[in-house]
């Protein structure tokens, strides 16, 4: 299914698809169908009324449009579905149509739904990570030793390589993955509590009815009714705020690394892509900024989640009704950024010679830390600070590399060999622990 135009960038088709009026509806009549086979188990209806209910259960024929006026007018779109599957099975089976529905409240069906399209997004969401990754693995490996510029405060600073960047955000997608897999599945259980979450309308077949509904459902029985204890779903909301921003991040170094100055690294184009509708030499970092777009959004709509926590009492004024809506877009979002970085991931272009370009277009400046800690050892730290700085300064105002600064001041010269200032300015020969850390990065479990 498309999203809606106002939408477009704000979703998947994907993630679209799984909050679409068919399935939602289709979601909260697989909960009625579950309810009705879970209590003919337990004796409370006819089987054959199960079988009734569960024939009608079926979400093409209901009228969204008229459910969706109804439930405006209702405070929640249960009410109107219930009295329509009511009257469907009372068309097929009128000795059964009083069975629907028994002894649950509009909550349940609702809360119930959300948690059952929540597991469809999980498997989605758990395939497109997997996908991401895998490239974002293979793509550190492949670059291992592709060395490029450290930038700090958006300034060149000692070099790296892009193995190791690349790792970074793979470290941090998978601790974002870890954390909202683990509240995915933590929020995998029924809703089920009736009018005051007692389910006292049961009498002694409430747990086995229960018992029996988590079962048809394959859904966890949690210890209680859950109506207004809404930590589980919180959770979720808080999982995507992170690992959201955790693509962001990663979305955001891509494009500056696009950008026509710097042009080390590219996420892939093609035909419709990138493009620009009055300028034909751009080429813009889309899937980036779909993913940035989501980032900026996430935030606020887990704030919002947060907000609406409190709920009343047995069963809350508005902060129920607030929520699936704002739940529902959370995961679109995350969704969104996911399919976009994984995309940048699987084709991202790299110009390791303009990396070294750009290292060299510092005129060795950036290698002002490692002269100084050479000097520091026979000169002291602050010494060698202010040697540097200087030397720095003439290496900017004249345009001349760090080396040739350094090899015509006698302070440095006295303690640092010709052939040691001749390749102070060796990228490869200053990486420090970056392929230890990279190497750890990929190697963390989950």
């Amino acid at each position: 299914m498309a999203a809606r135009l106002i939408e477009n960038l704000a979703t998947s088709p994907q993630y679209a698809a799984i909050f679409e009026d068919e399935s939602l509806l289709q979601a909260m009549l697989d909960f009625e169908a579950a309810l009705a086979r879970a209590e003919a188990s337990a004796g409370v209806i006819p089987q054959t009324a199960a079988a009734a209910i569960g024939k009608s259960a079926h979400a093409d024929g209901f009228d969204a449009t008229q459910l969706s006026e109804q439930g405006l007018r209702a405070g929640t779109l249960s009410i109107p579905l219930v009295k329509a599957l009511t009257e469907r099975v009372r068309a097929a089976d009128p000795s059964s149509a009083r069975f629907v529905h028994w002894g649950a409240t509009s909550q349940d069906v609702s809360d119930t739904a959300m948690v059952l399209l929540l597991r469809r997004a999980r498997g989605l969401l758990q395939a497109d990570h997997a996908r991401l990754q895998e490239s974002l693995r293979r793509a550190s490996d492949e670059h291992a030793g592709t060395v490029m510029l450290g930038r700090t405060l958006l300034q060149p600073a000692p070099p790296i390589t892009f193995g190791l960047k690349i790792a970074g955000w793979f470290g941090a997608i998978r601790r974002g993955w870890i954390r909202l897999d683990a509240a995915l599945r933590d929020a995998m259980v029924v809703e089920f509590g009736g009018a005051s979450g007692t389910l006292a309308a049961l009498g002694d077949r409430a747990l086995p009815v229960a018992q029996a509904l988590a079962k048809e459902l394959d859904l966890a029985l949690p210890e209680a009714p859950w109506h207004t204890q809404r930590d589980r779903l919180a959770a979720v909301a808080c999982a995507c705020g992170i690992y959201t921003g955790s693509l962001a991040k990663m979305a955001k170094d891509v494009s500056l690394l696009m950008q026509g100055e710097v042009a080390e690294a590219f996420e892939p184009g093609g035909e419709g892509r990138g493009g620009s509708s009055t300028m034909p030499h751009k080429r813009n970092p889309i899937a980036c900024s779909l993913a940035l777009a989501a980032g900026d959004r996430v935030p606020g709509l887990v704030a919002n989640y947060l907000f609406g926590m409190a709920h009343e009492h047995e069963r809350a004024v508005g902060g129920w009704h607030a929520e699936s809506a704002t739940l529902a877009q959370v995961v679109q979002n995350t969704g969104l950024a996911l399919v976009s970085m994984a995309e940048v991931a699987a084709g991202l272009g790299v110009d390791g010679a303009r990396m070294l370009k750009n290292i060299a277009d510092t005129r060795g400046v950036i290698f002002a830390e490692r002269a100084m800690i050479l000097l520091g050892e026979s000169l002291g730290r602050d010494v060698a600070h202010k040697l540097l700085e200087d030397a720095v300064q003439q290496s900017v105002q004249t345009g001349r590399k760090l080396t040739d600064v350094l090899a015509s001041i006698p302070q440095i010269t006295s303690v640092l060999p010709a052939s040691e200032i001749r390749t102070l300015d060796d990228p490869k020969a200053y990486l420090g622990a970056a392929e230890v850390f990279r190497k750890q990065l990929l190697a963390a479990t989950d």
